[in-house]
C-alpha cells in the first residue's frame, strides 16, 4: 500500500536497477528541480501549525509527518543501500517502507523538518531513471499540500519530465500506463498531449497525480471523457 513511487513490486527488475546508467547532464538538471522542490515543500511547511501534521496525507494510513519521514529516508537510499535493505526486508517494499518511516521521523514535526532541511541538497538515489526523483518530489509533495489546503505552482519543466515517465511506466512499477490507456490526455497548461481515444483536459499536474493513483478533484478534469476517466481511475489497478 505504502511502496514508495520508485519501486512496486519489482522484485525480479533489481540487478538491473542497480546497473542502471544515466548521463550526468541527465541527473544534473533533475537534481536541480529536486532540490528546488524540496526547498519549496521545506517553505510551505515551516507555516503549518503542529497539529495539522497529524493529518491524514492522500497516502493511507499516512499522516502528514509520515510522508515527510518518507521523503528524508528516500533522500538518503543509495543504490547499494537499496538492495541491502531489499534483503533485509526479503523483497517486501511495504515493510521496509514502514521502517524507513520509522527510521527517519522525529519527535516533533520541528524536528522533522530540520532534518528534512538538512537534506534538501542530497543526490543520493535508489537505483532507478532520473525522472522518478521528480515524480517522488511532486507526487508526495501534493500528497502534503493538498489536505493542508497549501497551494504550488509547479515549474511545467519540472512536471513533464515526471509526467511522460509514469505515462511509459506501467502501475506495477509505480506508473500509470494502464490508468492512461484508451484516453487521449491533453495538458490544458502546455504543449503536451499522449495516447489516443476520447479526450480529457487537465492540467500536466492533475494527470501525472491521477496516473501516479492520486484522488483529483471532479473539477479538475474536462473533455468528452472526463467521467469515463475519472470511472477508469476508481476501478484501481485491478480493474485495468
Amino acid at each position: 500500500m505504502h511502496a514508495p513511487i520508485y519501486c512496486r513490486r519489482v522484485q525480479s527488475s533489481l540487478r538491473s536497477w542497480l546497473s542502471c546508467g544515466m548521463s550526468s547532464q541527465e541527473w544534473a538538471r533533475v537534481w536541480a528541480a529536486v532540490h528546488e522542490e524540496r526547498r519549496a515543500l521545506r517553505s510551505d511547511l515551516s507555516h503549518v501549525p503542529v497539529h495539522r501534521w497529524a493529518e491524514a496525507s492522500l497516502c493511507p494510513g499516512w499522516d502528514v509527518h509520515d510522508v515527510v519521514s518518507h521523503l528524508i529516508d528516500s533522500a538518503k537510499t543509495t543504490r547499494l543501500g537499496f538492495a541491502r535493505r531489499m534483503l533485509v526486508a526479503r523483497f517486501d517494499f511495504d515493510r521496509d517502507n514502514a521502517v524507513g518511516v520509522v527510521r527517519e521521523r522525529r519527535a516533533s514535526p520541528a524536528e522533522t523538518l530540520a532534518e528534512f532541511g538538512r537534506i534538501v541538497t542530497e543526490t543520493k538515489t535508489p537505483p532507478a531513471a532520473p525522472a522518478t526523483r521528480l515524480v517522488e518530489a511532486i507526487v508526495h509533495g501534493e500528497d502534503v499540500r493538498r489536505p493542508l489546503g497549501v497551494q504550488r505552482e509547479y515549474p511545467l519543466h519540472h512536471v513533464l519530465p515526471a509526467l511522460r515517465h509514469q505515462l511509459k511506466t506501467s502501475v506495477s512499477m509505480g506508473g500509470g500506463r494502464e490508468r492512461a490507456a484508451g484516453f487521449r490526455l491533453v495538458a490544458v497548461d502546455a504543449d503536451f498531449f499522449s495516447g489516443s481515444g476520447p479526450d480529457v483536459h487537465a492540467t500536466a499536474l492533475a494527470l501525472l497525480l491521477a496516473l501516479s493513483g492520486r484522488p483529483v478533484r471532479p473539477t479538475e478534469l474536462a473533455g468528452s471523457a472526463s467521467l469515463a476517466f475519472a470511472k477508469h481511475l476508481s476501478a484501481g489497478p485491478e480493474g485495468q
